[in-house]
């Protein structure tokens, strides 16, 4: 019988130290205490009726990453609010179906990210023509202005350019993605040296579209300007855009990449 209890005895210490051991150096998991960083939302009601369909389904997206408030997420409609102090409070901002209007957003703007802000740009946020007026927003984007689009939305098939790339990890290098109108942008940002480009819609899908059909060319859909912390994705209209788990991933995958780039730190090793 003493022999038995010495044996629990023992057993029970093991355990403890085990777990014990996990907790000072190699337990798996990361507990956030508090929020790891902030992130800031803006979008527009006074736009295409399908980009406003995006930004609602958008809002619930990040919404939904930030169940059990992992982060502290603000939501805005209006960026004449955000002075540039104000705006360095945060390690991200997210553009879902428009960009900063007016002369002093952005040149807030401007200033964030040229001192290390985080930007996450979908679909319209980066549409720009002749009207725009914004030399520096081109430049950022590669260099290329809207050039055409397919139409009505279609899904497409999808290539991954660089397969290595942290924003791709587990991505499949084909996928059909779902329906959205794709724009092409001229010139091509894959043409910049500073321009990574990380998919793009297969040429294997020309020609797309049934009204407005685009034949040719190259066809950047995810990329990223090296010279900033920042990533663009083409998607974002209509109401179809967070069907696909792979898409869905995508876009994780591209928001704690941004996150995990802030010069303050990365977050999810604190």
């Amino acid at each position: 019988m003493k022999t038995l209890k010495l044996c629990l005895v023992l057993l029970f210490a093991s355990i403890a130290l085990s777990v014990y051991s996990q907790t000072k150096g190699e337990y798996p998991a990361n507990y956030a205490k508090t929020q790891r960083f902030k992130a800031l939302i803006y979008y527009s009601d006074n736009a295409e009726e399908a980009h406003v369909e995006f930004a609602k389904q958008a809002v619930n997206f990040f919404k939904k990453l930030n169940y059990g408030n992992g982060f502290y997420l603000d939501i805005t409609k209006d960026m004449s609010k955000f002075g540039y102090e104000k705006l360095t409070e945060y390690s991200v901002i997210i553009m879902i179906n428009a960009a900063p209007t007016s002369k002093n957003e952005r040149e807030v703007f401007e200033k964030y990210m040229e001192n290390g802000g985080g930007w996450i740009g979908f679909h319209a946020a980066a549409y720009n023509d002749r009207n725009t007026n914004w030399p520096w927003f081109v430049k950022f984007l590669g260099g290329g202005v809207f050039y055409c689009n397919n139409w009505p939305p279609q899904p497409a098939l999808m290539k991954i350019n660089k397969t290595k790339h942290i924003v791709m990890k587990n991505i499949p290098k084909e996928f059909v993605a779902p329906a959205s109108e794709w724009y092409q942008w001229n010139p091509s940002p894959s043409k910049n040296k500073d321009i990574e480009v990380l998919l793009s819609l297969s040429p294997k899908n020309y020609p797309i579209g049934i009204k407005d059909v685009v034949n040719f060319g190259d066809f950047p859909i995810v990329w990223t300007n090296k010279k900033y912390r920042m990533i663009y994705l083409n998607m974002g209209h209509g109401d179809e855009e967070f069907i696909d788990a792979t898409q869905n991933l995508l876009f994780v995958n591209a928001f704690r990449w941004i996150v995990s780039l802030d010069p303050k730190g990365d977050p999810f090793t604190k």
